[in-house]
């Protein structure tokens, strides 16, 4: 029953991680700017991030969506403009520097932070946890047992951490072969994508706001 439900919380956190948004091409970036190492370790920033979201979804899935939906568009514009300020900052970035500094072991905890707070500005995910534990057929709830609980999201922790590494493995297999030029047009290229949907996110937001201020008048 325990490995039943650890695999269950495993095939919830790949589902979680591998549809490739704003995380994914940073990490994808880091990757290939800074090595293995920087990638994974951002990618763990977004694994942590994501079995917070799937801890709301078990204990307190209705005070969350009362939270979320009471102020969905402020979630959304903020996010948007952090999404769209770490896209910039990649744009910007030099990659010949990255490549210098690389093996500074002081990076590591700025890797996982941004990306960490990144994941964390969209309360959103946990609606996507919960759905994705309907579709594995995870049945837990704030009755079930701590132990039943906490295999489960140890499962989403293993599920998110096996994908982040395997991608950062993957890429960095290939990376070796890319050259200055190129680095520059893949941080311009990553930085681009992720402020055009830092700013998807932030005109939903505000859209939205508009809209209900005009319902309101």
């Amino acid at each position: 029953m325990e490995l039943e439900e650890l695999i269950k919380g495993i095939l919830v956190g790949l589902g979680a991680s591998i549809p490739l948004g704003p995380i994914g091409v940073l990490v994808v970036q880091r990757t290939i700017s800074k090595g293995r190492q920087s990638g994974f370790i951002s990618g763990l920033g977004a694994a942590t991030a994501d079995t917070i979201f799937a801890a709301l979804a078990v204990l307190s899935l209705a005070f969350v969506q009362r939270i979320f939906n009471a102020n969905e568009n402020w979630f959304l514009i903020g996010g948007g403009l952090l999404v769209a300020g770490i896209g910039l900052t990649v744009y910007l970035s030099n990659p010949v520097k990255q490549l210098r500094r690389k093996k500074q072991a002081s990076r590591s905890f700025e890797d996982y932070i941004s990306v960490f707070i990144l994941t964390i500005s969209n309360p959103g995910a946990t609606f996507l946890m919960l759905a994705l534990f309907a579709l594995v057929g995870v049945n837990i709830d704030k009755e079930s047992g701590v132990l039943n609980i906490a295999i489960v999201l140890w499962g989403v922790v293993l599920g998110s951490a096996a994908w982040w590494f395997f991608l950062s493995w993957l890429i960095n297999r290939f990376r070796h072969r890319f050259r200055i030029r190129q680095l520059w047009y893949i941080n311009r290229i990553a930085g681009i994508i992720i402020i055009i949907l830092g700013i998807i996110s932030l005109f939903d937001g505000l859209a939205m706001l508009l809209f209900n201020i005009g319902i309101g008048n």
